[in-house]
């Protein structure tokens, strides 16, 4: 989920549901062609090259830049938002390329939906909202929607950045173990190959940069889960 450059009022929140929110963001960026499909999230990029292109599931993907990247990379996508513009315009995208037969574009509240099938790599980059999210769950149900031998791709800010809707220096990000254990997942079928917290240059909104730090976790599933 992409992050609104000067965050929402305690108003804002209470006067839109979730679906409202996020759709009037992705709104108002419709017109700005630059936005969309701009980039690949870099953890993902480095991740995925290492890998044997197969089924992928992008959760909250947004303005469709890691999507588009998977499908130019031979993956078959599932791409997923809450935002109707964002899955509309992702299709678009996808048909500009002639990549529809490797781009699935789908619209889902994934605290009340989620996408079907089976999948060798879900990612979930930046899964942030100021709203209440069954975080966890989401996290879990990904996971087991792996095949033997798939891998879930967490990647989560660790830091606040000067465009960061939240400010409160005090703000407790769980570090990719704390999400990890969160998942509950048995740990005789599932195995953690990355648990760090890698910072970066970081390009904000009026092209303002900041090192951040970001939260990886990557787990494989095991090749004998029935």
């Amino acid at each position: 989920m992409a992050q609104q450059p000067h965050g929402p009022t305690a108003a804002d929140l209470a006067a839109q549901k979730p679906e409202e929110f996020w759709e009037g963001l992705y709104r108002q960026r419709a017109q700005d062609r630059s936005a969309w499909a701009s980039r690949v999230n870099p953890v993902l990029e480095e991740v995925a090259s290492g890998l044997t292109p197969g089924a992928a599931l992008d959760l909250g993907c947004g303005t469709g830049g890691d999507s588009l990247w998977l499908a130019r990379h031979d993956w078959k996508v599932t791409a997923v938002d809450i935002s109707p513009t964002a899955v509309e315009r992702v299709s678009a995208l996808a048909h500009a390329e002639n990549l529809d037969d490797l781009v699935t574009a789908e619209c889902h509240d994934l605290g009340q939906t989620f996408p079907s099938g089976d999948f060798d790599l879900v990612s979930v980059q930046y899964l942030h909202t100021p709203y209440q999210l069954p975080r966890d769950a989401i996290l879990r149900t990904a996971a087991e929607a792996l095949r033997p031998g798939g891998r879930l791709l967490v990647v989560d800010h660790g830091s606040i950045a000067p465009w960061s809707w939240n400010q409160d220096p005090d703000t407790h990000f769980a570090t990719p173990r704390e999400t990890y254990a969160a998942l509950a997942l048995p740990a005789s079928d599932w195995a953690v190959e990355r648990a760090e917290a890698p910072q970066r240059e970081a390009t904000g909104p009026g092209g303002r940069t900041a090192t951040v730090t970001d939260h990886v976790l990557l787990v494989r599933r095991g090749p004998t889960v029935g």
